[in-house]
C-alpha cells in the first residue's frame, strides 16, 4: 500500500513538472495591429477579391471572430471606446472631432479617475507603445503610454525580458487612400502587378452606380488591403526574428467599416462590422476559446477590447469600463446585445442609435426629418459620392441606392440580418416582427438610461455645463440626473401636448429637445404650439433653446425680424457649437440665408471652427448657385 502511494505521488510530481514545462507562467506579450476603414474584406472571411495571405494564415492558426462590432462608425469615437472600454455616448466623446484641435480646448473632457488600459498595463510592469496614431477624441492631460509616435516600438523597451503591449496603426486603407489617386499610388508602389485587382473584375454593390470610376475606386481599396497584408507580414516577421512569436498574443482588427458611402459613418453592418482575428501561441493554450482555426460566433464590441487585454495580462479591470472581457480566465456570460451610436459627423448632427444581436439590428433615428445623407464637406468631395450624385440627378439610381438619398428617414428600423445582411428590407412596420421590434426598442431605452447617453443634450449645452461646473459631463450626470427621465420621454414623444409641456421644463436640455421634437413632428403643429415657440424664441435665457424654437418656427413658414436677430446672435456666440447650431439652421432655410448673407460671408473668412465655415459656405453656394470651396 505504501509503495502504491509513493508511486502515485511520484507520478503527480512528474505531471506537475511536465505541466510547468508546457505552461508559460510569464505574462504574455500582446501585439495589436489595427487598420483603418475596412469591413471584413479578407480572404479568410470569404472575400475572393482580397489578396491577404498573411492574415488568412494567421486566422488558420488563430481565431476568427465573425460578430465583431465597432461602437461607432467613424475613427475618433471608435478609438475612444477602445482606449477607455466605455461608450463614447456615455462619456460625451461621440461627436466626431470633439477635441484635439486648438479651437476645441475644453471638448471631450474625460474624468481623471477614468483609467485607460495602457495605464493599467504599465502599473503591472508592461512596456506600452503606440505607433503613429492616437485620435481618441478627448484631451487627456496625462501620459498614458511609455512611448507614442512614429518611432514607438516594443523593441525599444529598456529590458528585453519586460513584457510589452504594442500597437501598430496602419493607415494605407483609409478612405483618403481610395479617393486620392496620388496617395493610393504612393502607398501601393511596391505592390506587384499580379496582385492588383482589375477594375473590370470588381463586384459593384447594388447601392452604388456601376461606372468605370466606381470600379476603379473599389479596386484601389483591394490594392490597399493587399499592401496592408504585406506590411503586416513584416511586423510578424519582426516577432519571429526576435524570438518573441511564442510569447506574443496578436490581435488584428479594423477601426470601422470601409471608407465609402453607406459604410463609414453609418450604423449598417457595412459601417460597424469589422474583421477581428486573434492569435494565441500554444504557450498560452489555456486561454484558447476553441480549437485553433475556429470561427468564433461570440458578439464582441469595441468596449470589450480593453477589459479583454487587461484580463489576458491578469490585471484588474477598472470599474469604469463598461465592456466585458471575451478572452482569459473567469469570463462573464456573453452579451446578447451590442450597442452602436452615431453623433455629429464633422459639421452635421444626426443622432442615431442601434442595438445589434447576432440575428437582428434595431436602429433609432432621433432626427428623422433630416435627409438620409446630409451634405458633408469631406465625403461629398470624394469621387464615389460625386458619382452617386450624378446618377441621382440623371435618375439612374438603383432601388438600393435610392435609400441613400431619401429626404427623410423613418423613426426606427428593424432588419433580419440572416436573410437581409445588407439591411435593405426594413421590418419595423411588418406586424410579424412587432414583438422583436418592441423587445429591441425596450433594450435600447433601458441602455440609454443605464449609461446616461449624453447625445440627447446638445453639444453646446454640454460644453457650457462643463465650463460652468468645472467638471466633465460624465461626472455632471452622475451627480445629478433627475432630469434625464424627462429627457427620454420628450425625445421619444410625437405628441404635441407632451412636447409643449417639455418646453416649460426647468432643465434647458429638456426644453431644447422639446423644441426639436416639435420640429420633427410628422404633421403640422397647432397655432398654440407656434405661439409657445414664439414665446420661447423671445424669452428663453438659454440661446440654444431659442435657436431650436427658431428652427421649428421656420418650418411652419414663420418669418420675422426676431428670427433673423436670434440667428445672428447665435453666430456671435462665444460657444463654437452654438455658432454651428445657428449656421445649420441658416443652411436649411433660404429666408435665413437671404437675410444673413453678408454676416455669413464674414464668418466664412474669420470663424476658427472649420465646421461653421463649411456649413455657411454650403448655404451660400446653394443660395447663389456657386461652387466656392473651403477647408
Amino acid at each position: 500500500m505504501i509503495k502504491k502511494i509513493k508511486l502515485i505521488n511520484y507520478i503527480l510530481v512528474l505531471c506537475v513538472i511536465f505541466s510547468c514545462e508546457r505552461t508559460n507562467t510569464k505574462p504574455p506579450n500582446i501585439l495589436w495591429i489595427t487598420v483603418e476603414d475596412i469591413s471584413p474584406n479578407l480572404g479568410c472571411y470569404g472575400d475572393n477579391k482580397a489578396h491577404t495571405p498573411t492574415l488568412d494564415s494567421l486566422a488558420s492558426i488563430g481565431f476568427k471572430y465573425i460578430n465583431a462590432i465597432a461602437n461607432a462608425p467613424v475613427c475618433a469615437p471608435a478609438r475612444n471606446s477602445i482606449i477607455t472600454g466605455m461608450y463614447p455616448s456615455s462619456l460625451g466623446t461621440l461627436d466626431m472631432r470633439s477635441s484635439s484641435k486648438p479651437w476645441m480646448k475644453r471638448a471631450g473632457w474625460v474624468p481623471d479617475d477614468v483609467l485607460m488600459y495602457p495605464e493599467v498595463l504599465r502599473s503591472k510592469g508592461y512596456y506600452c507603445t503606440n505607433n503613429t496614431k492616437e485620435d481618441y477624441n478627448f484631451d487627456l492631460n496625462r501620459e498614458i503610454w511609455d512611448d507614442s509616435g512614429k518611432q514607438a516600438h516594443w523593441k525599444n523597451r529598456p529590458q528585453m525580458d519586460t513584457p510589452f503591449f504594442s500597437i501598430f496603426n496602419l493607415t494605407m486603407t483609409h478612405e483618403s487612400c481610395i479617393n486620392s489617386k496620388q496617395k493610393h499610388e504612393q502607398y501601393t508602389k511596391e505592390l506587384p502587378e499580379n496582385l492588383r485587382v482589375d477594375p473590370n473584375d470588381m463586384d459593384v454593390p447594388p447601392y452604388y452606380p456601376d461606372t468605370p470610376l466606381v470600379r476603379e475606386l473599389l479596386s484601389r481599396h483591394y490594392d490597399n488591403i493587399a499592401t496592408m497584408d504585406m506590411v503586416i507580414s513584416n511586423l510578424l516577421q519582426d516577432l519571429e526574428d526576435a524570438g518573441q512569436s511564442k510569447n506574443t498574443i496578436i490581435f488584428f482588427y479594423s477601426d470601422h467599416g470601409t471608407g465609402l458611402p453607406r459604410h463609414k459613418r453609418w450604423l449598417f453592418d457595412t459601417g460597424v462590422k469589422v474583421p477581428l482575428i486573434v492569435y494565441i501561441p500554444e504557450t498560452y493554450k489555456n486561454l484558447y476559446p476553441s480549437d485553433p482555426g475556429s470561427e468564433i460566433n461570440r458578439l464582441v464590441s469595441f468596449i470589450d477590447l480593453a477589459p479583454t487585454v487587461l484580463n489576458l495580462a491578469n490585471a484588474e479591470i477598472p470599474s469604469t469600463m463598461q465592456g466585458k472581457a471575451f478572452l482569459g480566465n473567469e469570463l462573464n456570460p456573453e452579451s446578447e446585445h451590442v450597442h452602436i451610436a452615431r453623433g455629429r459627423m464633422d459639421e452635421r448632427y444626426d443622432m442615431q442609435r442601434g442595438v445589434r444581436t447576432k440575428d437582428y439590428k434595431y436602429l433609432r433615428y432621433y432626427e428623422p426629418s433630416k435627409p438620409f445623407i446630409q451634405f458633408m464637406n469631406t465625403p461629398e468631395s470624394g469621387p464615389l459620392m460625386t458619382e452617386l450624385r450624378k446618377a441621382e440627378k440623371a435618375g439612374k439610381l438603383s432601388p438600393e441606392a435610392k435609400q441613400l438619398v431619401q429626404p427623410i428617414k423613418p423613426k426606427e428600423s428593424l432588419f433580419d440580418l440572416n436573410i437581409d445582411p445588407f439591411e435593405f428590407n426594413d421590418l419595423a412596420k411588418n406586424p410579424d416582427y412587432k414583438d422583436k421590434l418592441d423587445e429591441l426598442r425596450e433594450v435600447h431605452n433601458q441602455w440609454m438610461e443605464k449609461v446616461l447617453d449624453v447625445g440627447l443634450i446638445p453639444e453646446a449645452i454640454i460644453r457650457d455645463w462643463e465650463k460652468s461646473k468645472n467638471k466633465p459631463i460624465y461626472k455632471i450626470l452622475r451627480e445629478d440626473s433627475k432630469f434625464y427621465n424627462d429627457l427620454l420621454i420628450i425625445s421619444s414623444s410625437n405628441e404635441e401636448k407632451v412636447l409643449l409641456e417639455g418646453l416649460n421644463n426647468p432643465n434647458e436640455a429638456v426644453r431644447y429637445r422639446a423644441a426639436i421634437g416639435l420640429y420633427n413632428m410628422d404633421r403640422k403643429i397647432t397655432n398654440k404650439a407656434i405661439s409657445v415657440l414664439q414665446e420661447k424664441l423671445e424669452s428663453d435665457k438659454i440661446i440654444n433653446v431659442a435657436l431650436a424654437s427658431t428652427r421649428a418656427l421656420l418650418k411652419t413658414g414663420f418669418q420675422t425680424d426676431s428670427v433673423i436677430e436670434k440667428l445672428a446672435e447665435g453666430l456671435d456666440n462665444d460657444n463654437e457649437w452654438t455658432r454651428l447650431q445657428s449656421a445649420l439652421i441658416i443652411d436649411d432655410f433660404s429666408f435665413a440665408v437671404r437675410n444673413l448673407e453678408k454676416k455669413s460671408k464674414e464668418m466664412i473668412k474669420n470663424d476658427p471652427n472649420k465646421y461653421v465655415v463649411r456649413v455657411l459656405n454650403h448655404a451660400l453656394n446653394i443660395y447663389n448657385g456657386t461652387d466656392n470651396r473651403v477647408r
